[in-house]
């Protein structure tokens, strides 16, 4: 018997009037323990390869879920800790005895929650949706080792500056397969890492996608970090989305505000990743950010309250709320956040 569609306007009528999904079921695989003053290097951002540890951390010896190898059981990052979690990878001597950031990233098929009782077949980059956030400095030399775990072929393509043969479009990684990809991490800005095996909607809207972060090598201004990637979910395989999310969970953020303080600076390094749909948007309530079209630029190029970004479009949002009080973020595609892309900001005194 033919199963039967899932419409859109369905799923708001689960929802809810009020578009909220009580998401709590548990999603939150604990990664290795975090230091207790990762923000404080995250808000002044990374330093090159052999510079001195950042306010008593060497980010030399950070490295997270990076090391999990191909086919190991993978855990789970909830929305609140992807948020600020950045890889910096792990610092290496190369057989040539050249300094190297290196990160593993391995396709993992898995049964992701989405929402109550509702999972999703996910292929996904280390056992998460979206994939982690990779994180190095302008002229760093990265070594990035990846191993397909599905029964697909699969592989990664950067944006970015690199060779042709680290473009990770020809190569394509057979089942158990692996490659290793080696670049110089130029320019700096935001750039989205992503699986190019065709057909790309497919494999782009089962959740292979990141991001990788390169700075500058004179840090960015001290702020409040948080990465948001902008995806969806076609949970009946139509190729349209029922589910709109900022960081794989719909209104995760609404059931779990995120916290800031009055007249701290924010730095929202903002990736859409939506398949299916041609645009994807972001409207700040109650105050105006300064937007960074791709990060790599240090002048801001408007001042305004709202973005729209294609598929693989990214930016920095950078504000500063002088008013307490709790302010919505959403998509200003009505129906996109009533179907799951909507967060809250706590700001308190």
């Amino acid at each position: 018997m033919k199963s039967k569609k899932i419409h859109r306007r369905d799923i708001i009528k689960i929802l809810g009037t009020t578009g909220i999904i009580l998401a709590s079921t548990p999603f939150i695989n604990k990664v290795n323990s975090i230091p207790e003053n990762l923000d404080s290097m995250n808000s002044v951002g990374m330093k090159p390869l052999g510079t001195p540890p950042i306010h008593g951390i060497d980010p030399n010896d950070i490295y997270f879920r990076n090391s999990v190898p191909a086919r190991q059981n993978p855990g789970f990052m909830s929305p609140m800790e992807f948020l600020t979690h950045f890889d910096y990878g792990k610092i290496i001597t190369d057989s040539d005895g050249e300094l190297k950031r290196e990160f593993n990233l391995n396709v993992i098929p898995q049964e992701i929650t989405i929402a109550h009782n509702l999972s999703y077949p996910a292929w996904t980059f280390n056992g998460i949706v979206p994939g982690p956030t990779l994180r190095a400095t302008v002229g760093d030399k990265l070594k990035i080792n990846f191993g397909n775990g599905d029964s697909h072929s699969h592989n990664i393509h950067f944006h970015g500056i690199h060779s042709a043969d680290m473009d990770g479009v020809f190569e394509i990684i057979p089942p158990g397969g692996s490659f290793t990809y080696e670049f110089t991490a130029e320019p700096f800005g935001i750039f989205p890492y992503h699986c190019h095996v065709l057909p790309l909607t497919k494999h782009v809207g089962k959740g292979l996608y990141g991001t990788l972060i390169i700075d500058p090598k004179k840090p960015r201004t001290k702020a409040k970090e948080l990465v948001m990637v902008m995806n969806g979910f076609d949970i009946d395989f139509d190729n349209e989305n029922e589910f709109y999310t900022i960081n794989g969970i719909p209104n995760y953020y609404v059931e779990n505000p995120i916290n800031l303080k009055l007249n701290e600076k924010i730095r929202i390094y903002l990736v859409n990743m939506t398949e299916f749909d041609q645009i994807n948007s972001f409207h700040l309530h109650g105050q105006l950010f300064h937007y960074y079209p791709n990060g790599t630029m240090l002048t801001p190029s408007e001042f305004t309250d709202t973005v729209i970004q294609c598929q693989g479009m990214r930016g920095i949002l950078e504000f500063t709320y002088n008013k307490p009080g709790k302010y919505i973020f959403h998509a200003h595609q009505a129906e996109f956040a009533e179907l799951g892309w909507l967060g809250i900001f706590n700001v308190e005194s």
